[in-house]
C-alpha cells in the first residue's frame, strides 16, 4: 500500500519567533550536515538561568538555560515523577547523567557499557521500562567495536539506582548484525511502542552502491531498518519476517538510510520516524510492519556535489511506502534528529501551550531550528521554524506532559540543555 507524499519546498517559516529566524538548512553543505566527531574533553557542566521570551504564533514562550557544558549530549527521557522533575541524559563521549530539571544540578551515572566514541558513536539514545520504576530498566543504546575495529550499534539494559545514581545488573540485549569499517550511520533511536515492544533505529552504515543490492534494501542483515524487540531482548512472535528464512527476525521497517527520531503519536498511537537524506532528501515517515521505505532505491535524495538523484521518487514505486513529508533535493533539507508530539496533557498545563496541542516538533541540526509542524492523522504541515536565530544544531527533543514544559539539547562540544514553555 502506498502512503501520498506531503512534499514541501525549503520556505520560510510562515510564523517564527523572531524576525531574524529564517529557515537556516536552505543552504546546506555537505560539510554542514556531517556529524562532528566528540571531544575527548569532558567538561563539567553548570547551571545557567537567562530566561528568554520569543513571539510564537499567538503567545509568549519562556526559554530557559538548565544545564550549560554538555559534551555532545544525544538521548533524553523523563522520569515519570512531575514532583521530581529528573531526566536521564546521555553524552556521546559515554556519559550518562540523572538530572534534576528544577535545580539545574546533575548525577553522573555508572555502571554504563564501554562505548565506541568516535566519528558518530558513542553512548547515544536511553528509554525507560514502560512500568518504571518498577522495574527499574533503563534501555541504552551505543556503539561498539571488536578486535578488528569494525562497529555496530548494540542495545542493552540496566536497573537504575537512583539514591547511589549507577546502572546495575546491565546487560546486552541485541548487536546489530554486521560490524561494519565505518563510524557513522548508528542509527541509535531507542522508544517502547504502543505495543510494550522497543523498537530502534539503525543506520545504512555509509553504504554507498547505490541500487537494489544495497544493505538497506537486503533483509538478511540488520541495516538501514527499525527493529522491534521485546523488553527482555527476545524477538516479537509478530514481527514481520519471522517466518522468512531470508531475512532477519527483528526487522519492523527497511529501507531507512539513517533515522535518528522516533516518537508515538498521541491519538492514533502511529510511530513516526525522522530519517536523514544524502544531499537533502530528508524525510518524516509513519512506521507500518514490514513495509520498505525505500532508501536508496526510491528516494528524494540527490548524490553529494550534484543535481543526479540517487534513486526514482518515492512516487513512481507502488511497493514503496512514500514519507509523510519530505525536503527534496534543491530544498537545502533540514536534515531532522529528534522528534517529540505535544499532547492534551501538556496544552492543559499551565506552563504549557494551548495551541501547540498535537503538533509535532522535529529538531533540526544544520537548519538550527526546532521545526513545528501541524499534525492531522496523517497529513502534516510546517508551521514554524523555532529559535533559528540562536545558531542551536538540536539533536534531542522531550515533552514532559506532566510540567506541559518541551526540552532540547544543542549539539555541540560546550552544549546546553534548553526548556520551553509558557511565558
Amino acid at each position: 500500500m502506498k502512503r501520498r507524499s506531503y512534499l514541501r519546498q525549503c520556505i520560510p517559516p510562515i510564523i517564527s519567533v523572531s524576525a531574524g529566524a529564517a529557515f537556516a538548512g536552505c543552504t546546506t553543505t555537505e560539510n554542514d550536515r556531517s556529524e562532528p566527531t566528540p571531544s575527548e574533553k569532558v567538561a563539567s557542566p553548570t547551571t545557567s538561568t537567562s530566561a528568554r521570551s520569543d513571539t510564537s504564533t499567538t503567545s509568549q514562550i519562556r526559554i530557559e538555560t538548565v544545564l550549560t557544558g554538555l559534551t555532545r549530549p544525544w538521548g533524553l527521557t523523563h522520569l515519570p515523577d512531575a514532583q521530581t522533575q529528573t531526566s536521564l541524559l546521555t553524552e556521546r563521549v559515554g556519559r550518562l547523567l540523572l538530572v534534576d530539571r528544577s535545580a539545574g544540578t546533575y548525577d553522573r551515572v555508572s555502571g554504563t557499557p564501554d562505548v565506541f566514541a568516535r566519528g558518530q558513536g558513542g553512548l547515544l539514545d536511553v528509554c525507560l521500562h514502560p512500568s518504571f520504576p518498577d522495574p527499574s530498566w533503563v534501555y541504552l543504546t551505543y556503539a561498539v567495536t571488536r578486535d578488528d575495529d569494525r562497529t555496530t550499534t548494540a542495545l542493552g539494559r540496566g536497573q537504575l539506582d537512583r539514591e547511589d545514581p549507577q546502572l546495575t545488573d546491565f546487560e546486552v540485549l541485541y548487536r546489530a548484525r554486521p560490524y561494519v569499517d565505518s563510524t557513522g550511520h548508528f542509527g541509535s533511536r531507542v522508544i517502547v511502542g504502543p505495543d510494550d515492544r522497543l523498537y530502534i533505529t539503525i543506520g545504512d552504515r555509509q553504504f554507498k552502491n547505490f541500487g537494489p543490492d544495497h544493505v538497506a534494501q537486503d533483509r538478511g542483515n540488520d541495516l538501514g531498518a527499525t527493529l522491534r524487540i521485546n523488553l527482555d531482548g527476545s524477538i516479537p512472535d509478530a514481527n514481520p519476517f519471522v517466518d522468512n528464512s531470508a531475512a532477519k527476525d527483528a526487522i519492523f521497517s527497511y529501507g531507512h538510510r539513517n533515522a535518528q527520531g522516533l516518537a508515538i503519536h498521541p491519538e492514533t498511537n502511529a510511530i513516526w520516524q525522522t530519517e536523514f537524506g544524502e544531499r537533502d532528501g530528508d524525510e518524516i515517515n509513519i512506521l507500518t510492519a514490514g513495509s520498505n521505505y525505500g532508501w536508496p532505491i526510491a528516494d528524494e535524495s540527490c548524490q553529494y556535489g550534484s543535481d543526479e538523484p540517487i534513486g526514482v521518487s518515492h512516487n513512481d514505486r507502488e511497493d514503496i511506502i512514500a514519507p509523510a513529508y519530505s525536503w527534496p533535493c534543491g530544498s537545502g533539507g533540514f536534515p531532522p534528529s529528534g522528534m517529540s508530539f505535544y499532547p492534551a496533557q501538556a496544552a492543559d498545563n499551565p506552563n504549557g501551550i494551548a495551541e501547540w496541542h498535537g503538533d509535532l516538533f522535529v529538531g533540526g541540526l544544520a537548519s538550527q531550528s526546532l521545526a513545528r509542524f501541524r499534525v492531522d492523522n496523517q497529513q502534516i504541515e510546517l508551521v514554524d521554524n523555532l529559535l533559528a536565530d540562536r545558531g542551536w544544531r538540536i539533536r534531542a527533543v522531550a515533552t514532559a506532559p506532566d510540567t506541559g514544559e518541551m526540552y532540547i539539547t544543542t549539539d555541540s562540544d560546550n552544549a546546553e540543555l534548553i526548556r520551553i514553555g509558557s511565558e
